[in-house]
């Protein structure tokens, strides 16, 4: 028997989406392709998916996240709210920032493609993916080897080449390719650990033509860099927030979530970002998707296994087991992402299953591993991770950082997008100057103003060396509720018609995030 389905309307979108009966808001806003704040991933102790119920029935669960003005206005938190009848939300704007990278400010930090550094170590070029142009000798009654050992032959000329292989679409294609190009054609070959794969034959000289990406799968945020492997050069890049955050901000989060609705859902949600930024890199530089050879992936090791669909539950449980360290490479085909059809995914590998492949790919870029002195690289992101050594040893530990940063268990908390406050600064007269992303009202305050704001309370004696703020030093710290509160900017000066403030818990927030870094380092 099917369930009857029930039209969900988003306001001010006007995304209507058909789910059934017994859905919970937060899923449907999900399904609707709409982003809902969330840090807890829909388990409802964060408090940010407040909405308003505009029209409908709906069962709301009780809580105590939600104020009693609020409750009689018709705010409800969207994970714990499922509809009965057809429903129209209200998404309010602290609920919905617009998450995007900013051209003018993040992106110009993305885009810092090539910044030569004192010291900075220098690689031998050796592409994982390569291309080459072979003028194939013409078979005759004196050479009449097959066309793959000729294909093979002419390749051993040019380069070292012990163990090759080509997969069967390759040979069926190849009678008719190199007949078509007179026996002039271009073989591309990945590395596959000591063999190398040829991975197509095209007629003519393509060898200009041979692009790969990197990809840093952060817990928040997606970089991509779109490579010219002949120049070695990054032509460009882009970023995007990672999409799996509405499923929680936190990796743990998005490991139950996997567990309860299985992790295919997680990597179709990355595969889409990484499909996504390749778009838009070959678009803003007139290059084809099939030029595109090969994905090289970093990230901690729960990002890994959601991209590769590997369970991910027994990261999160002692003895903390990842499924695979070192994955071998791939066809990206086979998870989903749109490159070449037969062109390659390299995953750097983690070094254990809360040390992943992005401080591989860290100590690698650094060079820490050819240090001669004692060095640390510290890694400050959602999950953070600290490596203390040189050349001769090196030990790692992770802290996690990020969820503070993130708007995680602060009261005005939002990550750094349009409308966050970024920059603190208060005058000697208490007044209190403020810069937001994109230059709009405020909706609430990111983890760099955070740390601005305590900084400077502590600078103008606003707070102690303990962090406790102090009532009688400034006309803004006030206490409701039992708490003290520094008010930052007042209500008629916000986007969303509330006071954003920096309460003692923040401030404890903060100092417990400063005390893990401190205590893994």
């Amino acid at each position: 028997m099917k369930k009857e389905k029930l039209k969900v309307t988003f306001l001010p979108y006007k995304e209507i989406i058909e789910v059934e009966k017994g859905v919970t808001v937060f899923e449907a806003a999900a399904r609707a392709g709409i982003y809902v704040n969330s840090i807890c991933g829909g388990d409802g102790i964060c408090g940010k998916c407040k909405v308003i119920i505009k029209e409908g029935e709906v069962v709301s669960h009780p809580t105590t996240l939600l104020k009693r003005e609020e409750i009689k206005k018709g705010y409800v938190l969207a994970c714990q709210t499922e509809v009965e009848n057809d429903t129209v939300v209200e998404i309010p704007p602290e609920s919905s920032a617009k998450e995007k990278i900013l051209i003018d400010k993040d992106a110009q930090r993305f885009r810092a493609l090539y910044a030569p550094m004192k010291g900075q170590v220098s690689f031998r070029y050796e592409p994982l993916v390569r291309k080459l142009f072979l003028d194939l000798p013409k078979p005759s009654l004196y050479d009449n080897v097959g066309d793959h050992v000729r294909l093979y032959r002419s390749i051993r000329r040019k380069i070292k080449a012990y163990s090759m292989q080509t997969g069967l679409k390759v040979i069926r294609m190849l009678p008719y390719i190199v007949r078509k190009a007179d026996w002039k054609v271009t073989a591309t070959m990945g590395r596959r650990g000591k063999t190398i794969e040829i991975i197509q034959v095209e007629e003519g000289d393509t060898t200009d033509h041979n692009y790969a990406v990197a990809v840093d799968i952060g817990t928040s945020t997606v970089v991509m860099h779109l490579l010219n492997l002949n120049t070695y050069e990054t032509m460009d890049a882009e970023a995007t927030y990672n999409s799996q955050r509405m499923y929680g901000d936190e990796v743990t989060r998005r490991i139950i979530y996997a567990e309860q609705n299985g992790v295919d859902k997680l990597r179709e949600i990355i595969v889409g970002d990484i499909n996504n930024l390749i778009n838009i890199l070959i678009s803003r530089n007139n290059i084809r998707l099939n030029d595109i050879l090969a994905v090289m992936c970093a990230g901690n090791t729960a990002m890994i296994h959601f991209l590769l669909e590997l369970n991910p539950s027994y990261l999160r449980k002692e003895p903390y087991i990842p499924v695979c360290t070192y994955p071998p490479p791939i066809r990206a085909a086979e998870i989903g992402i749109k490159i070449n059809p037969r062109g390659l995914l390299y995953s750097m590998p983690s070094i254990a299953s809360w040390v992943g492949a992005d401080i591989t790919a860290g100590i690698l870029a650094t060079g820490l591993y050819r240090a001669e002195e004692l060095t640390m690289l510290v890694d400050i992101g959602t999950n953070g991770e600290i490596v203390i050594g040189n050349k001769d040893w090196m030990v790692c530990c992770s802290a996690s950082a990020g969820p503070a940063f993130e708007g995680s268990g602060v009261r005005s908390g939002m990550r750094a997008a349009e409308g966050a406050i970024e920059k603190v600064k208060i005058l000697n007269d208490g007044k209190v100057k403020y810069t937001t992303i994109g230059n709009v009202r405020p909706l609430g305050i990111c983890g760099s103003g955070l740390i601005d704001t305590v900084a400077e309370l502590f600078k103008e004696g606003f707070i102690d060396r303990s962090g406790r703020l102090n009532l009688g030093a400034d006309n803004r710290i006030r206490e409701v509720d039992g708490e003290k509160e520094f008010v930052l900017v007042s209500a008629e000066r916000t986007a969303v018609k509330k006071d954003i403030v920096i309460v003692q818990s923040d401030i404890e927030n903060l100092l417990r995030l400063k005390a893990a870094i401190f205590a893994g380092m």
